[in-house]
């Protein structure tokens, strides 16, 4: 899931949005997704538009109690820890009910798979899902760059940084999560 950010006439908006990655021969590759007709993403769609992609990852406050250098000298404070993917690229829209068919079966078949029984977008009503595919369009952020930041208390010291974990992990949930990404080399 992304959070789709783009500038529009009325400013910068931004969509939670599932997306798939289409890799390319000749460049980057691209992200796929589409948007409900009333969203003002694709409005703007008509002249050159930066869009942004957040991919973010498991994320968690950190403590400072959980440093042992808190005992030591006192100098330590608040953090927070995360993991985040950021991917820039040319924004554009197509409002062309083929291409976006194309892509609702793939996003249909990409996340339906892990059930034993998948539902398929031909299961539904040929009229029906003529009527959702109107009242949406296809979007795409063709890639220029990616970037990863990941901040997991890497400018601590080791026992810190294994307190901090040891701490995050009794929280459980997405703490858990943060502190797993923490022991990763």
């Amino acid at each position: 899931m992304a959070q789709l950010v783009t500038m529009t006439a009325d400013g910068l908006v931004a969509t939670p949005l599932p997306m798939l990655y289409e890799p390319s021969v000749d460049s980057m590759g691209s992200l796929v997704g589409h948007v409900a007709r009333a969203n003002k993403h694709w409005a703007q769609a008509t002249t050159s538009v930066e869009a942004l992609a957040i991919f973010s990852g498991p994320n968690a406050y950190v403590s400072p109690n959980w440093f042992p250098s808190k005992r030591e000298h006192g100098k330590v404070v608040p953090t927070w820890n995360y993991e985040t993917v950021h991917v820039r690229g040319e924004f554009v829209a197509h409002d062309d009910r083929e291409w976006t068919r194309a892509l609702v079966t793939r996003l249909t078949e990409r996340h339906e798979s892990q059930f034993a029984k998948p539902w398929a977008v031909t299961d539904a009503p040929g009229d029906y899902l003529e009527s959702m595919l109107r009242a949406i369009v296809g979007v795409e952020v063709r890639i220029s760059s990616i970037q990863a930041k990941r901040k997991l208390s890497q400018n601590k010291p080791e026992a810190d940084i294994a307190g901090a974990a040891a701490g995050l992990s009794t929280v459980g949930g997405e703490s858990a999560q943060v502190a797993d990404a923490m022991r990763r080399p």
